[in-house]
């Protein structure tokens, strides 16, 4: 019995899903639970494992094509459907024929493609290509949806060896536009991967989206300093992971956000949604890219639980190990640029959202301390916080009064109390 694999609906907001790559070919056994595909969505790479044991039987779409959810990607052949083929079965079985009237030359490409049938591969559209062609295509970047296009010369009009080198050397003669020639030794040409894709392409939304407006304020880091100097060694025996600057600045924000709620907000058409949940976006810088987990319901947790769940979900950023259901519904984002000793930056807005705050490395500087016996000159860590906010629902009143919580928040933080 053929087994249906459907492409899996990864997360609520989640309607396509990217193959990235097939661990199991055709004619493959493979295991219940065994990883069959990687699939990405977004920013997030998930295996899936097989419903049921058997041998892949169908591939119904190649890697980096992109599939709706719900759709077939591949049939299984379950191992109660297995058995051997009878006599009769194998004697109505013909040898592929060659055809009389060809060259030498395609005689042998003809036998190449005909070695590789029990190997082929199926296109969405029902074509067939050997595991020759494939491998060239992907080495010239060749996609599914351009190998459709070329003409082939083989049996039932498949493509040849011979058929895609030609086309490539076309390809290759087109002209190109007047730009200046470059040495290969000179540059070095890096194709985007889907992540990178993904966020070229969120960022550049964001910037047609709002219209992005930019806060600043200094704030004096002399708490948070000092109650990480105090509570790192307690936090971590009973935590178990070193204590951040994360938590705090999460916490901050929450406080502003419940004080600001037309910041904790999306805009859909022209009605603006104040969120009743606040879902703080941490983006985290991974290997593979820049991905934004979400902590949910933050004002609901204290310290401890808001760091906690952030250290969860950067661990499983770095690793790999987020589900689609970490990166959506975020209400408002941070980024910590500060960790690489950047000190400033304007951030863009992750949509939906409707702000994000940026904040800057802890630098020490002589700044002016205000007393009542006078104004005196003392050194305080300091950091600077930016806020970048969409400017057709937050005007710039609220975006600066927010961001001057948000400080306040960090330079009255009283641990006991959190």
């Amino acid at each position: 019995m053929l087994v249906d694999v459907i492409m899996p609906k990864l997360g609520e907001s989640i309607t396509e899903g990217t193959i990235l790559k097939w661990w199991k070919k055709l004619n493959d056994k493979i295991q219940k639970d065994e990883t069959l595909l990687e699939v990405s969505t977004d920013k997030v790479d998930v295996e899936i494992p097989s419903p049921v044991s058997g041998i892949v039987k169908e591939i119904l779409y190649q890697e980096n094509e992109t599939v709706e959810v719900g759709k077939v990607i591949a049939r299984i052949e379950t191992e109660e459907a297995i058995t051997a083929p009878s006599e009769e079965e194998k004697e109505k079985k013909e040898e592929p024929k060659i055809p009389s009237d060809l060259k030498k030359e395609e005689v042998k490409e003809v036998e190449r493609e005909i070695s590789f049938q029990d190997e082929k591969k199926v296109s969405s559209r029902g074509k067939f290509y050997s595991p020759l062609v494939l491998t060239i295509a992907s080495e010239h970047n060749i996609g599914m949806e351009e190998l459709e296009k070329i003409p082939g010369t083989g049996i039932d009009g498949r493509i040849t060896k011979k058929d895609i080198l030609k086309y490539i050397e076309e390809k290759n003669k087109a002209p190109i536009s007047q730009t200046p020639l470059i040495s290969h030794e000179e540059i070095e040409i890096l194709p985007m991967d889907h992540i990178r894709k993904k966020i070229a392409e969120h960022m550049r939304r964001s910037l047609d989206t709002s219209a992005h407006v930019y806060t600043v304020t200094e704030c004096d880091m002399s708490k948070i300093v000092q109650t990480l100097e105090q509570q790192k060694e307690e936090f971590q025996r009973k935590e178990g992971f070193k204590l951040t600057y994360t938590p705090f600045l999460i916490y901050a924000a929450v406080k502003a956000l419940l004080e600001f709620p037309r910041v904790n907000a999306s805009l859909e058409g022209e009605n603006i949604i104040l969120k009743k949940n606040i879902n703080i976006g941490i983006a985290v810088a991974t290997e593979k890219g820049l991905i934004v987990p979400v902590l949910k319901n933050a004002e609901s947790k204290n310290f401890r639980g808001i760091a906690r769940e952030a250290h969860s979900l950067a661990s499983r950023a770095r690793g790999g190990k987020l589900v689609p259901d970490d990166i959506v519904g975020s209400t408002f984002t941070i980024t910590n640029y500060g960790v690489f000793g950047n000190i400033f930056g304007l951030p863009i807005i992750n949509q939906p959202n409707v702000a994000i705050l940026g904040v800057g490395a802890v630098k020490k500087r002589a700044v002016v301390i205000e007393t009542k016996e006078g104004d005196t000159i003392g050194i305080r860590p300091i950091a600077l916080l930016s806020l970048s906010f969409d400017h057709r629902i937050i005007d710039g009143d609220i975006g600066g009064q927010f961001l001057e919580r948000v400080r306040y928040w960090l330079e009255n933080f009283n641990y006991a109390q959190a």
